[in-house]
């Protein structure tokens, strides 16, 4: 096959294609670089791929349709994985326009060009964040999502509502993947995971917003690269939106603990009030990514914390 990954050269997307090259696949990165974070970090996430035969890279913006339009005329694709988006709930509540112009209009670009040039399999990044501070004690598709609580988790319930009108006006077939907050080597250093090591590392404060009681259902990155995969490849239903979990939600508190210990350091805290746009909790149902996509994840919340800091210390040599 030859897939087109936007947002292919960060954390998740060069993961991805390192995966899909492996098994033999054709692969187009589309992404901008966009400065959120260093642009030399991203070089370093496709680098080993850039003299592979199988391997092409733009480096355009998906709010630009004429750039993104060169993409898809230059190329003839059997799927597209969209996971590019401007990224971030705390910045998405100073900037929102900024968000809608990249993952609203971006989406409808990738939407529309997929529509005229007749290319049927979408698989899209949605996020856990859509289903806002939801009460219930774990959060399945099938839960209304209005009440998005950052303009991100709102650009991100938007693009679900096109993914599926594109699929009923146009027969396009369509994956929402709702990943709950993804972690393994290379992600992206602003992340709680990736910056809390970081401090520990350096004998700094961690701020922690809230009592720690705050709970996130970590997924490691082999699990969601799995789930995606087999998105790609699903076609028993034309149209439907899917939890990637790990299903095992991890407080703050402990959060920290595991990756201090992992480390033999001591965690050094310095408590701050909850921020806007966090949420109290997000716990995965996984049981229609295991029913339709034999999704099972398998790395346990210590074992990949081991994981990503043996790679974080390889970093620093």
């Amino acid at each position: 096959m030859h897939i087109l990954v936007t947002g292919g050269t960060g954390f998740i997307g060069s993961s991805l294609a390192d995966k899909l090259l492996a098994e033999g696949h054709q692969v187009t990165v589309v992404d901008n670089f966009d400065p959120y974070y260093a642009y030399e970090v991203k070089q370093n996430n496709i680098a080993h791929n850039l003299h592979n035969s199988n391997y092409k890279l733009y480096q355009a913006d998906i709010a630009d349709k004429a750039a993104l339009n060169k993409v898809f005329n230059d190329n003839q694709f059997d799927a597209v994985v969209h996971l590019a988006a401007r990224a971030g709930v705390r910045p998405s509540i100073e900037r929102p326009e900024d968000y809608v112009n990249a993952n609203i209009l971006g989406t409808i670009h990738i939407l529309e060009l997929m529509k005229d040039y007749h290319i049927n399999k979408l698989v899209f990044a949605s996020s856990s964040s859509v289903y806002g501070n939801c009460k219930e004690q774990v959060f399945s598709e099938d839960l209304k999502v209005t009440e998005p609580i950052s303009q991100y988790a709102a650009t991100k319930s938007a693009c679900e509502q096109f993914c599926y009108t594109y699929h009923k006006l146009y027969g396009l077939n369509v994956v929402c993947l709702r990943f709950f907050t993804v972690y393994g080597p290379r992600q992206r250093p602003d992340l709680a995971i990736h910056k809390f090591t970081n401090l520990i590392a350096a004998n700094q404060a961690i701020p922690m917003y809230g009592d720690g009681t705050t709970k996130r259902d970590y997924t490691y990155i082999d699990d969601i690269v799995a789930g995606i995969k087999s998105a790609i490849n699903y076609d028993k239903t034309p149209y439907e939106i899917i939890n990637l979990g790990g299903g095992e939600p991890v407080s703050l508190q402990r959060m920290i603990e595991v990756i201090a210990a992992t480390m033999g350091k001591q965690a050094i805290i310095d408590r701050q009030p909850m921020q806007k746009g966090d949420v109290d909790k997000t716990v995965s149902d996984i049981s229609k990514a295991q029913k339709l996509l034999g999704y099972n994840p398998k790395t346990k919340f210590v074992d990949g914390i081991a994981k990503f800091v043996s790679w974080w210390q390889k970093q620093q040599k």
